[in-house]
């Protein structure tokens, strides 16, 4: 018997010496992986550069988004996720493949990895997500909605019987849902997020100054100058692109206002999204979020007065998670921990990877 319970006892050492626990924030501009006991490792645009006449995979990530809108007629740099999901399987696959390749730091031989995806993504896109990772090496793949996993990472209460609101605003889209007893009570998911708040500028410097900017000039410009509520101090910015009349570089100056007004479209929607769930919530988780507020995670949080914006727009509180842009990074990375002692969480785990 003594013998057993060594050999036993050696066998779970090999196995914890040789597996691998990831977990993916799959996002549609930037992917994070975090490794169990090691952090986040992997933090890269979700970009892909690939040779279009062999389909061969040149560049991944923040080599290959550097190439966005720079690469000749045979090489094509793009991002393979739209909206959150997987728009183009194959280059997907080989981009999951590339990082978990770069998260590994040793001999694996049984990995597990957990992915976190849109709550209203389809059982289709759901199984894409789950496939990729098998083929690109999983030997266990499960998927956790980005709200939960988000609220885990900002360090909500969610096994309580108490009312937690989570809003991230990602780069596809942006979740809102409220949570209690760690499951989703009620939860809302929009097409709408930095992308579009990108394209929102770079559609309004084209119509304002005739003007032709690219992904990467409105998205700095987002960053830079970009605000949801009125500032007291008006930021400017010269922005470089094409002359739409004479086809010339052009530069051209804008204000922090100006982009307040380009953006107040899809800023009013994602607003809409947190009312909208907060007019289904149950009077008493509602009363909870009150008290706790409404905490903001993701990219979009770290938008200039969205806070203020949101807080003005609901009567509540509104707070911004202490690492907006890793806290799904950070939840996928302690459901893992969590899974191996928890069997209520494998077996949430489990229902949302069946949908």
């Amino acid at each position: 018997m003594k013998s057993n319970g060594h050999s036993k006892s050696l066998l779970w050492t090999l196995r914890k010496r040789f597996t691998s626990d990831i977990g993916i924030d799959l996002g549609t501009a930037n992917t994070l992986v975090h490794v169990a006991g090691r952090g986040i490792l992997i933090r890269e645009p979700s970009v892909v550069a690939v040779n279009k006449d062999n389909g061969e995979v040149l560049k991944v990530g923040e080599e290959a988004r550097m190439m966005l809108g720079r690469t000749p007629a045979n090489i094509v740099a793009t991002r393979p996720l739209r909206d959150g999901v997987i728009a183009d399987y194959e280059i997907t696959l080989k981009m999951i493949e590339t990082f978990i390749k770069r998260a590994r730091h040793r001999v694996t031989l049984y990995q597990t990895v957990v992915v976190g995806i849109p709550s209203g993504v389809t059982e289709v896109e759901r199984d894409a997500v789950l496939d990729a990772c098998r083929k690109a090496g999983a030997h266990k793949a499960y998927v956790i909605e980005e709200p939960m996993a988000a609220a885990i990472g900002a360090g909500l209460p969610i096994v309580e019987p108490i009312g937690s609101m989570i809003v991230d605003i990602g780069g596809g889209t942006t979740e809102v849902a409220v949570i209690s007893l760690a499951g989703i009570v009620h939860s809302r998911s929009i097409r709408i997020a930095g992308d579009e708040i990108d394209e929102a500028i770079a559609a309004y410097v084209r119509r304002a100054h005739n003007l032709f900017i690219g992904d990467r000039t409105a998205e700095q410009v987002k960053i830079e100058i970009g605000s949801a509520h009125l500032q007291e101090q008006i930021l400017e910015m010269e922005v470089k692109g094409r002359d739409l009349v004479t086809g010339l570089p052009r530069m051209a100056t804008i204000t922090s206002e100006e982009i307040r007004l380009a953006i107040q479209e899809p800023i009013a929607a994602i607003v809409e999204a947190v009312k909208l769930t907060l007019e289904a919530t149950p009077p008493e988780l509602a009363a909870d979020c009150m008290n706790h507020g409404i905490v903001l995670a993701g990219g979009g949080a770290m938008l200039r007065g969205l806070d203020k914006l949101i807080a003005e727009e609901t009567g509540m509180p509104v707070l911004i998670a202490d690492n907006p842009l890793d806290c799904v990074a950070i939840g996928t990375g302690k459901m893992l921990e969590a899974m191996e002692e928890d069997p209520a969480i494998r077996r949430m785990l489990e229902k949302a990877s069946r949908g």
